[in-house]
């Protein structure tokens, strides 16, 4: 019985010798490697191998585009002709957009002139938490948007009691909640995966993708969350779709010419931002099995963070004739308080 036991635990052991020998082996290949504390992104082009030309015009950019919402939200704040549900949100989203291009394009520009394109791991996470969060949010500011317009054509007159300013305050506090908690698990639990081998981002900006190809262990668990996220979107993307199908089936259906085109400009640049919107997610993270080049990568990925963001407010405010009359009031304002001033 004895000899039996020893025979066993021999075999057992032959057995588990070579799966204990490749985990040893691994253990100890981690342990030789340095552990990744920066990133380097590899897509930006030196200062002198023409850096400048890119510099200067996504400077220039990033200038538009924080003026241009900044403008706007301060202009729906001071005009009390704006002070309605619908340019409650688009203000939100105004401010949005700022943070949302902050969280990017200054890292972009400061790679394209410095030597060192470099970002930190804990600056990494907090660019793609902080990114991804306010992305989210503004696909939860665009929903509800929708959901106005669609009570406010659809049902006109429970619009007053229905979209009350508490509940747009609710509704822009919820979008924010679920946008900064729902990254929250992702982030964490990219921040405990080790990063040993190749610091280089194939890419503008730190996004999960690039990031979770440098972990030196099994990231497979990354599926369930990109089906998550995949299942968020197409939720949004179902809600305002079918509030605005609902809605053009209504104006179509008014008698009045003069009525149907005061609806169809009151809701074509929200449609359009929804469009651009969530038509650049789409081809950035739906993509599913499909694999691009580096150079489609990058021109997708310039498109969505920098392209969408400037079109924006030249949608909200030269395409608006209330936005257009409001920034024309406030600076008529301004130029009577300085003659007066003098």
């Amino acid at each position: 019985m004895k000899q039996y036991s020893v025979v066993k635990i021999s075999i057992l052991g032959v057995c588990l010798y070579p799966l204990l020998n490749s985990q040893m082996t691994q253990l100890m290949s981690n342990r030789n490697q340095t552990m990744v504390t920066e990133f380097l992104f590899s897509v930006f082009p030196h200062l002198h191998d023409g850096g400048l030309l890119f510099f200067i015009p996504l400077l220039l950019i990033y200038g538009f585009i924080i003026t241009g919402n900044l403008m706007i939200f301060i202009v729906i704040q001071v005009d009390i002709a704006l002070h309605t549900p619908m340019y409650y949100f688009i203000s939100v989203l105004s401010f949005l957009e700022i943070w949302y291009t902050t969280t990017t394009i200054p890292k972009m520009l400061s790679s394209l002139v410095s030597e060192q394109k470099t970002i930190s791991l804990v600056g990494c996470l907090m660019q793609m938490y902080f990114f991804h969060s306010l992305g989210i949010t503004e696909g939860c500011v665009l929903t509800a948007m929708a959901v106005d317009r669609y009570i406010a054509i659809c049902n006109p007159l429970r619009y007053p009691t229905i979209m009350t300013p508490k509940l747009c305050i609710c509704l822009t506090a919820g979008s924010c909640l679920c946008g900064f908690l729902l990254v929250l698990p992702e982030i964490a639990w990219i921040a405990t995966l080790p990063f040993c081998g190749s610091n280089q981002i194939h890419q503008i900006f730190c996004d999960f993708s690039p990031v979770l190809s440098l972990a030196c262990t099994d990231t497979s668990l990354v599926v369930i969350v990109d089906a998550i996220h995949a299942v968020e979107i197409l939720a949004s993307f179902l809600v305002i779709a079918l509030s605005y199908i609902r809605i053009i089936m209504v104006i179509l259906g008014m008698p009045s010419a003069e009525g149907r085109q005061k609806a169809f400009s009151t809701c074509a640049a929200h449609l359009a931002v929804f469009l651009l919107f969530f038509g650049s997610v789409a081809v950035m993270y739906l993509r599913f099995s499909a694999t691009y080049s580096m150079f489609w990568d990058t021109a997708i990925a310039v498109a969505f963070v920098i392209l969408a963001p400037f079109l924006n407010p030249i949608i909200y405010s030269l395409r608006n004739k209330d936005m257009k009359d409001a920034i024309g009031r406030l600076f008529h304002c301004e130029k009577r308080v300085g003659r007066a001033g003098r």
